[in-house]
């Protein structure tokens, strides 16, 4: 589904990403981890832009439209599906069928207030609801998100990323949650300073080796890959 070889990226004296090699096929789920500024909104930036057209992406910045209700935001996922002239109309007069689809989309993402609150009233929990609502009724066969559900508490967030997770073939998304990450994704990808230094299933990972990972201030290397993990806070 997607091959990335030796790619890296930079912000004026910044390299952002560092010479990434990355497969990933389709029917997997991934979890990229990493601590603040390791490159992981990059990486999924880059890999939304070279799955264009097979992937709905649900970034940090959400894209939502203040002054629209919950309902339009939702359905923006489907003006590529439809005609100009529908979604004209669809704008003062919602048609039967997608507000029953969004009315759906919403009730299973826990949305519990009225379709026609405007966005600018919701909450952060909310409003992160409404993104990734979006891009689900874009029906795409790909998901990726960033950190979608960070401003929801841990047992909603496990609850809607195994609804993400059913409605999609494929999924690469951004956590900060290290178990979830190992619960419910089958392949995790760890960054640190722009490089990618773990990529192998989450069946062979645990907690206390992502959080050995996560200390930047221990002044050692970690490389994981699918047949070995060397370093030392790894070894007994």
């Amino acid at each position: 589904m997607l091959n990335i070889s030796d790619f890296s990226l930079s912000f004026g004296d910044k390299k952002a990403l560092n010479s990434i090699d990355l497969s990933i096929t389709a029917g997997e789920k991934v979890a990229v981890i990493g601590s603040s500024g390791s490159g992981k909104s990059t990486l999924i930036s880059h890999i939304n832009t070279q799955l264009h057209g097979s992937a709905a992406y649900c970034s940090q910045q959400q894209g939502l439209v203040e002054s629209l209700s919950i309902f339009h935001n939702i359905y923006m996922g489907a003006l590529g599906r439809n005609s100009a002239l529908y979604n004209l109309l669809n704008l003062p007069f919602p048609f039967k069928k997608p507000l029953e689809e969004i009315a759906i989309i919403a009730q299973d993402l826990e949305l519990d207030c009225p379709l026609s609150q405007p966005v600018s009233k919701l909450s952060g929990g909310q409003r992160q609801r409404t993104a990734v609502g979006r891009a689900i009724y874009q029906k795409m066969p790909v998901f990726i998100g960033d950190e979608p559900f960070s401003a929801l508490d841990p047992l909603m967030s496990k609850r809607l990323i195994k609804y993400v997770l059913q409605q999609h073939e494929s999924v690469i998304m951004v956590l900060h949650d290290m178990s979830m990450a190992l619960q419910y994704f089958d392949r995790v990808i760890g960054l640190r300073n722009g490089k990618k230094h773990i990529d192998t299933k989450a069946s062979s990972l645990s907690i206390e080796m992502l959080q050995d990972f996560y200390q930047d201030s221990m002044n050692q290397e970690f490389v994981v890959n699918d047949s070995a993990i060397v370093g030392s806070a790894f070894c007994d």
